[in-house]
Protein backbone atom coordinates (compact mmCIF):
# COMPACT_ATOMS: atom_id res chain seq x y z
CA UNK A 1 0.00 0.00 0.00
CA UNK A 2 1.33 3.42 -0.99
CA UNK A 3 -0.07 6.49 0.75
CA UNK A 4 0.84 10.13 0.28
CA UNK A 5 1.16 12.64 3.09
CA UNK A 6 -1.79 14.52 1.61
CA UNK A 7 -3.98 11.38 1.73
CA UNK A 8 -2.96 10.70 5.33
CA UNK A 9 -3.77 14.27 6.34
CA UNK A 10 -7.20 14.09 4.70
CA UNK A 11 -7.88 10.66 6.19
CA UNK A 12 -7.00 11.87 9.69
CA UNK A 13 -8.40 15.40 9.23
CA UNK A 14 -4.99 16.92 9.77
CA UNK A 15 -2.65 19.33 8.00
CA UNK A 16 0.60 18.81 6.10
CA UNK A 17 3.89 20.55 6.81
CA UNK A 18 6.37 19.71 4.08
CA UNK A 19 5.93 17.71 0.90
CA UNK A 20 2.28 16.63 0.42
CA UNK A 21 3.44 14.12 -2.21
CA UNK A 22 5.77 12.25 0.17
CA UNK A 23 4.95 8.54 -0.07
CA UNK A 24 4.94 5.86 2.64
CA UNK A 25 4.46 2.12 2.25
CA UNK A 26 4.59 0.88 5.83
CA UNK A 27 4.62 2.08 9.45
CA UNK A 28 7.69 2.08 11.70
CA UNK A 29 8.82 3.17 15.17
CA UNK A 30 10.17 6.71 15.12
CA UNK A 31 13.61 5.56 16.31
CA UNK A 32 13.75 3.12 13.37
CA UNK A 33 12.25 5.38 10.71
CA UNK A 34 13.55 5.00 7.16
CA UNK A 35 12.57 6.49 3.81
CA UNK A 36 9.13 5.22 2.85
CA UNK A 37 7.95 4.72 6.43
CA UNK A 38 5.25 6.43 8.48
CA UNK A 39 6.09 7.19 12.14
CA UNK A 40 4.44 9.08 14.98
CA UNK A 41 5.40 11.05 18.08
CA UNK A 42 3.07 10.96 21.08
CA UNK A 43 5.43 10.44 24.03
CA UNK A 44 7.77 13.42 24.72
CA UNK A 45 10.44 10.89 25.74
CA UNK A 46 10.97 10.13 22.04
CA UNK A 47 11.20 13.75 20.87
CA UNK A 48 14.97 13.57 20.12
CA UNK A 49 14.23 10.98 17.41
CA UNK A 50 11.94 13.45 15.66
CA UNK A 51 14.97 15.50 14.61
CA UNK A 52 17.10 12.56 13.48
CA UNK A 53 14.50 10.22 11.97
CA UNK A 54 14.80 9.37 8.28
CA UNK A 55 11.09 8.59 8.01
CA UNK A 56 9.20 10.12 5.10
CA UNK A 57 6.13 11.15 7.13
CA UNK A 58 5.68 11.64 10.89
CA UNK A 59 2.41 12.22 12.73
CA UNK A 60 2.57 14.81 15.53
CA UNK A 61 0.00 16.64 17.64
CA UNK A 62 -1.28 19.97 16.33
CA UNK A 63 -0.05 21.85 19.38
CA UNK A 64 3.46 20.36 19.37
CA UNK A 65 6.21 23.00 19.23
CA UNK A 66 9.31 22.12 17.20
CA UNK A 67 12.68 22.86 18.80
CA UNK A 68 14.77 22.12 15.69
CA UNK A 69 14.27 21.69 11.93
CA UNK A 70 12.80 18.35 10.83
CA UNK A 71 13.66 16.63 7.54
CA UNK A 72 10.48 14.52 7.41
CA UNK A 73 7.13 15.74 6.19
CA UNK A 74 4.88 16.30 9.21
CA UNK A 75 1.17 15.64 9.45
CA UNK A 76 -0.34 17.48 12.38
CA UNK A 77 -3.41 15.85 13.92
CA UNK A 78 -5.52 16.26 17.05
CA UNK A 79 -4.12 13.10 18.63
CA UNK A 80 -1.06 11.41 17.12
CA UNK A 81 -1.58 8.19 19.09
CA UNK A 82 -5.14 7.78 17.85
CA UNK A 83 -3.99 8.78 14.39
CA UNK A 84 -1.36 6.03 14.16
CA UNK A 85 -3.94 3.53 15.42
CA UNK A 86 -6.21 4.47 12.53
CA UNK A 87 -3.35 4.19 10.06
CA UNK A 88 -2.28 0.79 11.39
CA UNK A 89 -5.86 -0.38 10.96
CA UNK A 90 -5.78 0.86 7.38
CA UNK A 91 -2.51 -0.94 6.63
CA UNK A 92 -3.84 -4.09 8.27
CA UNK A 93 -7.00 -4.06 6.15
CA UNK A 94 -4.89 -4.52 3.03
CA UNK A 95 -3.44 -7.82 4.19
CA UNK A 96 -6.57 -9.66 3.12
CA UNK A 97 -8.42 -12.26 5.12
CA UNK A 98 -8.68 -16.03 4.83
CA UNK A 99 -11.78 -17.47 3.22
CA UNK A 100 -13.67 -20.73 3.04
CA UNK A 101 -13.98 -23.76 5.29
CA UNK A 102 -11.20 -26.30 5.47
CA UNK A 103 -12.15 -29.90 4.71
CA UNK A 104 -10.05 -30.80 7.75
CA UNK A 105 -12.33 -28.82 10.07
CA UNK A 106 -15.09 -30.60 12.01
CA UNK A 107 -18.46 -28.83 11.98
CA UNK A 108 -21.40 -30.56 13.67
CA UNK A 109 -24.50 -31.04 11.53
CA UNK A 110 -26.62 -29.09 14.03
CA UNK A 111 -24.21 -26.16 14.23
CA UNK A 112 -25.04 -22.97 12.34
CA UNK A 113 -22.27 -21.04 10.60
CA UNK A 114 -23.00 -17.62 9.06
CA UNK A 115 -22.09 -16.40 5.61
CA UNK A 116 -18.52 -15.32 4.94
CA UNK A 117 -17.12 -17.19 7.94
CA UNK A 118 -13.69 -18.77 7.63
CA UNK A 119 -13.06 -22.06 9.41
CA UNK A 120 -9.43 -23.23 9.46
CA UNK A 121 -7.91 -26.73 9.55
CA UNK A 122 -8.58 -28.85 12.65
CA UNK A 123 -11.07 -26.38 14.07
CA UNK A 124 -14.03 -28.01 15.83
CA UNK A 125 -17.52 -26.54 16.04
CA UNK A 126 -19.66 -28.69 18.30
CA UNK A 127 -23.37 -29.50 18.32
CA UNK A 128 -25.78 -26.61 18.49
CA UNK A 129 -23.10 -23.92 18.27
CA UNK A 130 -24.08 -20.73 16.44
CA UNK A 131 -21.47 -18.76 14.56
CA UNK A 132 -22.31 -15.33 13.11
CA UNK A 133 -21.39 -13.77 9.79
CA UNK A 134 -17.84 -12.99 8.68
CA UNK A 135 -16.29 -14.69 11.68
CA UNK A 136 -12.68 -15.89 11.43
CA UNK A 137 -12.03 -19.21 13.14
CA UNK A 138 -8.35 -20.10 12.79
CA UNK A 139 -6.81 -23.59 13.04
CA UNK A 140 -7.31 -25.70 16.17
CA UNK A 141 -10.06 -23.53 17.62
CA UNK A 142 -12.76 -25.31 19.62
CA UNK A 143 -16.28 -23.88 19.89
CA UNK A 144 -18.27 -25.98 22.34
CA UNK A 145 -21.79 -27.30 22.44
CA UNK A 146 -24.46 -24.55 22.17
CA UNK A 147 -21.82 -21.81 22.33
CA UNK A 148 -22.48 -18.54 20.47
CA UNK A 149 -20.00 -16.37 18.55
CA UNK A 150 -21.18 -13.02 17.14
CA UNK A 151 -20.61 -11.41 13.74
CA UNK A 152 -17.12 -10.28 12.69
CA UNK A 153 -15.39 -11.84 15.67
CA UNK A 154 -11.88 -13.29 15.29
CA UNK A 155 -10.79 -16.46 17.09
CA UNK A 156 -7.05 -16.94 16.64
CA UNK A 157 -5.37 -20.38 16.71
CA UNK A 158 -5.94 -22.51 19.76
CA UNK A 159 -8.84 -20.53 21.26
CA UNK A 160 -11.19 -22.71 23.32
CA UNK A 161 -14.78 -21.67 23.99
CA UNK A 162 -16.52 -24.15 26.25
CA UNK A 163 -20.17 -25.19 26.06
CA UNK A 164 -22.97 -22.63 26.50
CA UNK A 165 -20.62 -19.62 26.55
CA UNK A 166 -21.38 -16.51 24.50
CA UNK A 167 -18.99 -14.20 22.65
CA UNK A 168 -20.38 -10.99 21.14
CA UNK A 169 -19.81 -9.16 17.88
CA UNK A 170 -16.53 -7.60 16.74
CA UNK A 171 -14.48 -9.34 19.42
CA UNK A 172 -10.88 -10.52 19.10
CA UNK A 173 -9.65 -13.53 21.07
CA UNK A 174 -5.93 -14.18 20.66
CA UNK A 175 -4.14 -17.52 20.62
CA UNK A 176 -4.66 -19.78 23.60
CA UNK A 177 -7.58 -17.92 25.18
CA UNK A 178 -9.82 -20.22 27.22
CA UNK A 179 -13.40 -19.13 27.84
CA UNK A 180 -15.59 -21.15 30.17
CA UNK A 181 -13.20 -23.49 31.96
CA UNK A 182 -14.43 -24.55 35.40
CA UNK A 183 -14.21 -22.09 38.24
CA UNK A 184 -11.90 -23.02 41.10
CA UNK A 185 -14.59 -24.43 43.35
CA UNK A 186 -13.87 -27.14 45.95
CA UNK A 187 -15.42 -27.90 49.35
CA UNK A 188 -13.56 -29.87 52.05
CA UNK A 189 -15.48 -32.71 53.74
CA UNK A 190 -15.13 -33.86 57.35
CA UNK A 191 -11.87 -35.59 56.42
CA UNK A 192 -10.49 -32.42 54.78
CA UNK A 193 -10.73 -34.06 51.38
CA UNK A 194 -11.66 -31.53 48.72
CA UNK A 195 -14.77 -32.31 46.69
CA UNK A 196 -15.37 -30.55 43.40
CA UNK A 197 -18.31 -28.14 43.23
CA UNK A 198 -19.99 -28.42 39.82
CA UNK A 199 -19.70 -25.21 37.79
CA UNK A 200 -23.06 -24.89 36.06
CA UNK A 201 -22.97 -21.30 34.81
CA UNK A 202 -21.35 -19.83 31.71
CA UNK A 203 -19.32 -16.88 30.44
CA UNK A 204 -20.83 -13.93 28.56
CA UNK A 205 -18.48 -11.68 26.60
CA UNK A 206 -20.23 -8.66 25.14
CA UNK A 207 -19.43 -6.79 21.90
CA UNK A 208 -16.10 -5.14 21.00
CA UNK A 209 -14.03 -6.98 23.59
CA UNK A 210 -10.39 -7.94 22.93
CA UNK A 211 -8.69 -10.67 24.96
CA UNK A 212 -4.93 -11.28 24.89
CA UNK A 213 -3.09 -14.55 24.39
CA UNK A 214 -3.38 -17.28 27.04
CA UNK A 215 -5.89 -15.39 29.14
CA UNK A 216 -8.44 -17.59 30.95
CA UNK A 217 -11.99 -16.72 31.95
CA UNK A 218 -13.73 -19.23 34.22
CA UNK A 219 -17.40 -20.08 33.93
CA UNK A 220 -19.66 -19.15 36.83
CA UNK A 221 -20.69 -21.62 39.48
CA UNK A 222 -24.22 -20.42 38.74
CA UNK A 223 -25.39 -17.55 36.52
CA UNK A 224 -22.61 -15.92 34.43
CA UNK A 225 -19.11 -14.54 34.48
CA UNK A 226 -19.51 -11.32 32.46
CA UNK A 227 -17.08 -9.18 30.46
CA UNK A 228 -18.93 -6.04 29.41
CA UNK A 229 -18.80 -4.17 26.10
CA UNK A 230 -15.54 -2.58 24.98
CA UNK A 231 -13.30 -4.09 27.65
CA UNK A 232 -9.69 -4.91 26.71
CA UNK A 233 -7.76 -7.67 28.46
CA UNK A 234 -4.02 -8.20 28.00
CA UNK A 235 -2.15 -11.51 27.82
CA UNK A 236 -1.92 -13.98 30.72
CA UNK A 237 -4.84 -12.74 32.81
CA UNK A 238 -6.93 -14.95 35.10
CA UNK A 239 -10.61 -14.05 35.54
CA UNK A 240 -12.26 -16.31 38.12
CA UNK A 241 -15.85 -17.53 38.35
CA UNK A 242 -18.74 -15.08 38.71
CA UNK A 243 -16.50 -12.03 38.15
CA UNK A 244 -18.13 -9.11 36.38
CA UNK A 245 -16.06 -6.46 34.55
CA UNK A 246 -17.73 -3.23 33.43
CA UNK A 247 -17.65 -1.51 30.06
CA UNK A 248 -14.43 -0.13 28.53
CA UNK A 249 -12.17 -1.28 31.34
CA UNK A 250 -8.56 -2.15 30.47
CA UNK A 251 -6.50 -4.73 32.36
CA UNK A 252 -2.78 -5.37 31.80
CA UNK A 253 -0.89 -8.66 31.78
CA UNK A 254 -0.57 -11.15 34.64
CA UNK A 255 -3.43 -9.72 36.66
CA UNK A 256 -5.55 -12.15 38.67
CA UNK A 257 -9.11 -11.45 39.79
CA UNK A 258 -10.63 -13.82 42.33
CA UNK A 259 -14.19 -15.09 42.31
CA UNK A 260 -17.35 -12.95 42.49
CA UNK A 261 -15.52 -9.60 42.39
CA UNK A 262 -17.34 -6.81 40.53
CA UNK A 263 -15.25 -4.23 38.67
CA UNK A 264 -16.81 -1.03 37.33
CA UNK A 265 -16.64 0.71 33.96
CA UNK A 266 -13.66 2.60 32.51
CA UNK A 267 -11.22 1.27 35.10
CA UNK A 268 -7.50 0.94 34.41
CA UNK A 269 -5.79 -2.01 36.10
CA UNK A 270 -2.04 -2.25 35.53
CA UNK A 271 0.14 -5.37 35.29
CA UNK A 272 0.45 -8.06 37.99
CA UNK A 273 -2.41 -6.75 40.12
CA UNK A 274 -4.08 -9.21 42.48
CA UNK A 275 -7.69 -8.65 43.55
CA UNK A 276 -9.23 -10.87 46.21
CA UNK A 277 -12.71 -12.29 45.88
CA UNK A 278 -16.14 -10.77 46.58
CA UNK A 279 -14.99 -7.15 46.29
CA UNK A 280 -16.62 -4.20 44.55
CA UNK A 281 -14.43 -1.83 42.55
CA UNK A 282 -16.22 1.34 41.40
CA UNK A 283 -16.14 3.16 38.07
CA UNK A 284 -13.07 5.03 36.75
CA UNK A 285 -10.68 3.51 39.30
CA UNK A 286 -6.94 3.24 38.55
CA UNK A 287 -4.93 0.46 40.22
CA UNK A 288 -1.15 0.59 39.88
CA UNK A 289 1.12 -2.29 38.87
CA UNK A 290 1.73 -5.12 41.37
CA UNK A 291 -0.92 -3.81 43.74
CA UNK A 292 -2.81 -6.18 46.02
CA UNK A 293 -6.43 -5.13 46.48
CA UNK A 294 -8.03 -6.52 49.64
CA UNK A 295 -10.92 -4.09 50.25
CA UNK A 296 -13.72 -2.46 48.27
CA UNK A 297 -12.86 0.72 46.36
CA UNK A 298 -15.80 3.02 45.83
CA UNK A 299 -14.52 6.56 45.15
CA UNK A 300 -14.79 7.25 41.39
CA UNK A 301 -11.57 8.43 39.78
CA UNK A 302 -9.32 7.41 42.65
CA UNK A 303 -5.93 5.72 42.25
CA UNK A 304 -4.64 2.89 44.43
CA UNK A 305 -1.09 1.59 44.78
CA UNK A 306 0.86 -0.98 46.77
CA UNK A 307 0.25 -4.22 48.64
CA UNK A 308 -2.06 -4.00 50.39
CA UNK A 309 -3.38 -1.27 48.12
CA UNK A 310 -3.91 2.20 49.58
CA UNK A 311 -5.11 5.42 48.01
CA UNK A 312 -2.17 6.83 46.03
CA UNK A 313 -1.23 9.73 48.34
CA UNK A 314 -1.31 7.45 51.40
CA UNK A 315 0.65 4.77 49.57
CA UNK A 316 3.38 7.25 48.63
CA UNK A 317 3.74 8.30 52.27
CA UNK A 318 4.11 4.66 53.27
CA UNK A 319 6.71 4.17 50.56
CA UNK A 320 8.75 7.13 51.79
CA UNK A 321 8.72 5.78 55.34
CA UNK A 322 9.54 2.26 54.16
CA UNK A 323 12.63 3.47 52.33
CA UNK A 324 13.87 5.05 55.57
CA UNK A 325 13.37 1.90 57.68
CA UNK A 326 17.11 1.00 57.87
CA UNK A 327 17.90 4.55 59.00
CA UNK A 328 15.04 4.58 61.51
CA UNK A 329 16.10 1.18 62.83
CA UNK A 330 19.61 2.47 63.48
CA UNK A 331 18.20 5.53 65.24
CA UNK A 332 16.17 3.26 67.54
CA UNK A 333 19.27 1.16 68.30
CA UNK A 334 21.25 4.34 69.11
CA UNK A 335 18.44 5.60 71.36
CA UNK A 336 18.31 2.27 73.18
CA UNK A 337 22.05 2.51 73.84
CA UNK A 338 21.68 6.09 75.12
CA UNK A 339 18.82 5.04 77.42
CA UNK A 340 20.91 2.14 78.74
CA UNK A 341 23.78 4.51 79.52
CA UNK A 342 21.45 6.92 81.30
CA UNK A 343 20.06 4.07 83.39
CA UNK A 344 23.59 3.10 84.40
CA UNK A 345 24.37 6.68 85.41
CA UNK A 346 21.14 6.98 87.44
CA UNK A 347 21.70 3.63 89.16
CA UNK A 348 25.30 4.63 90.02
CA UNK A 349 24.12 7.97 91.47
CA UNK A 350 21.41 6.23 93.53
CA UNK A 351 23.97 3.82 95.01
CA UNK A 352 26.27 6.71 95.85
Amino acid sequence: MELTAQFIAEYLKGTVEGDPKAVVTRPARIEAGKPGTLCFLANPKYEPYLYTSRASVILINKDFQLQKPVSATLVRVDNAYQGIAMMLDLFNSEKGRPKGRSWRASIAFSAKVGKGTYVGPFAVIDKGARIGKNVRIYPQVYVGRNAVVGDNTILYPGVKIYHDCKVGKNCILHAGVVVGSDGFGFAPDENKVYKKIPQLGNVIIEDDVEIGANTTIDRATMDSTIIRKGTKLDNLIQIAHNVEIGENTVIAAQTGIAGSTKIGSRCVIAAQVGIVGHLKIGDDIIIGAQSGVTKDISTPGSMYLGTPAYEASESRKIYVVTRRLPELRQQIIDLQREVAKLKEIIEHQNKA
